[in-house]
């Protein structure tokens, strides 16, 4: 038996991944945790193989709790759980340590995978994820430095660069299933951002957006 801890601070969504897990075989959840400082308290107390592990968490996120659960229990894999898989979540959370990155659009087949990937010593990549990993690797800069090297520009109301990269999608007359397409990401990602984008710019419909975007550059 593969024995699991799930950390999600969304209590439906941690009954329901613990749910999940516990209808497949060789796999035993031995703990869930509502932040990243659980996480680790419970990953000392249970040595898990695998750590299932949300990124936004309260008190201490899911890339601080890789990070101290890779340093002080190396025998325990992490395998990120996420609604994203932009950049400024993906890589600050590969160099953590964590050796699988899915989103929560995964089906129960593709989490044992990855569990049984990671455990074996492989990493635990969903095809979105791997396709970000091979643009970023191919175009020749830094994996993931943007946001950590201060490179990137300053961008309006607090917008990610992922969000202004949709937003400027958005702009050129895209709709969510070509962004989604275009940048190897689901659908349920996409309107994530669009949903992020909409409520910190305060904009109420695409062609706001499209309003924003020109006003300010992001095209």
């Amino acid at each position: 038996m593969t024995r699991v801890v799930v950390a999600d601070d969304q209590t439906v969504v941690r009954e329901g991944i613990v749910m999940l897990l516990g209808l497949l075989p060789g796999i035993e959840v031995v703990g869930a945790a509502a932040d990243g400082e659980e996480a680790v308290r419970l990953v000392a107390e249970q040595q898990p193989e695998v750590v299932l592990m949300d990124l936004r968490m309260p008190r201490c996120d899911g890339v601080e709790a890789t990070r101290r659960i890779r340093t002080e229990h190396p025998g325990t894999q992490v395998v990120v759980l996420t609604t994203y898989a932009d950049d400024d979540d993906l890589f600050p959370a590969l160099r953590a340590g964590a050796r699988g990155y899915l989103t929560k659009d995964a089906g129960g087949d593709e989490i044992a995978r990855a569990i049984a990937d990671v455990t074996a010593g492989g990493a635990g990549l969903s095809p979105a994820v791997q396709s970000r990993v091979l643009d970023a690797l191919s175009s020749g800069g830094p994996v993931g430095a943007g946001r950590e090297s201060g490179a990137q520009p300053q961008l309006p109301d607090g917008l990610t660069a992922r969000e202004a990269e949709v937003l400027a999608l958005v702009a050129d007359g895209l709709s969510n299933s070509e962004i989604a397409s275009r940048l190897h990401v689901s659908m349920a990602t996409v309107k994530t951002h669009i949903n992020n984008l909409f409520a910190k710019t305060g904009v109420r419909d695409r062609a706001q957006a499209v309003r924003y975007a020109f006003r300010h550059g992001i095209t």
